[in-house]
């Protein structure tokens, strides 16, 4: 009886392994359009979602979203609450030394976002100011290293952009996609705020992080990652996404 049911096991496998494929669990903070979000139905959608989403087909993997706010993601990874964390996660030193992280999937850069009476065009031109970002993002550490200049940190970049539509704080900044659904495509905004800068930040990439050493899972993303670019996919969904 083993032997038959390990026998049928096996068959299984080889004629539908799709059925019995590993699901990875994708942790994102949800709160970053157009990249990551949720929409009127409560579902997380986004470029990054429907990225991977792309990768786990193009790997063959099952795939499950888990929305985590961001100022505890990771320490979740690496207690292992969950496989990896692909949010907008620009690669950085700091953050290899903690988590390993997949082939770079996305440039981005930072911009300052300001009101559209405001005449400053880089951030040295705002000291003196407040400035807005969200915490323990490449945003805010942009706003940090500045002389003169006055960070407030949030736990979401949309808490910031509301203080600055209001006029609570002078500028934000943040990753371009996210400074552009902001300023530019939502019409209430994009009446009273602009894009002053995009700043230069030297080389920035998202990646997807995993815990330290857990290769098996890194090498399922890498896969997925080169089968994705090969294929042009992320242009499309750049394009659905984000646009010029």
């Amino acid at each position: 009886m083993k032997t038959r049911i390990s026998a049928t096991l096996v068959l299984l496998c080889l004629l539908s392994p799709a059925a019995w494929a590993r699901t990875l669990v994708i942790a994102q903070d949800a709160t970053w359009p157009p990249m990551e979000f949720v929409n009127e139905k409560k579902e997380i959608i986004g470029f990054d979602t429907d990225y991977m989403k792309a990768v786990a087909k193009e790997a063959g993997f099952q795939i499950a979203f888990k929305n985590v706010a961001w100022d505890g993601i990771f320490a979740g990874l690496a207690a292992g609450k969950y496989d990896a964390v692909c949010s907008s996660v620009t690669i950085t030193d700091e953050r290899k030394k903690g988590m390993d992280f997949s082939l770079p999937y996305f440039k981005v850069r930072q911009a300052l976002v300001v009101p559209k009476t405001s005449q400053a065009k880089t951030l040295e031109e705002m000291t003196g100011k407040t400035l807005g970002g969200q915490i323990g993002t490449t945003g805010y550490f942009a706003i940090k290293k500045v002389a003169g200049l006055n960070g407030k940190s949030y736990d979401e970049i949309g808490l910031a952009m509301e203080d600055l539509y209001n006029g609570r704080i002078d500028g934000v900044v943040c990753d371009d996609p996210v400074a552009a659904q902001y300023a530019l495509q939502k019409k209430e905004y994009a009446a009273k705020l602009k894009i002053a800068a995009v700043l230069e930040t030297g080389d920035e990439y998202y990646g997807v992080a995993v815990k330290k050493g857990n290769k098996a899972v890194l090498d399922l993303l890498n896969k997925g990652i080169q089968g994705v670019q090969k294929k042009g996919l992320d242009k499309k969904l750049r394009a659905q996404w984000i646009g010029q």
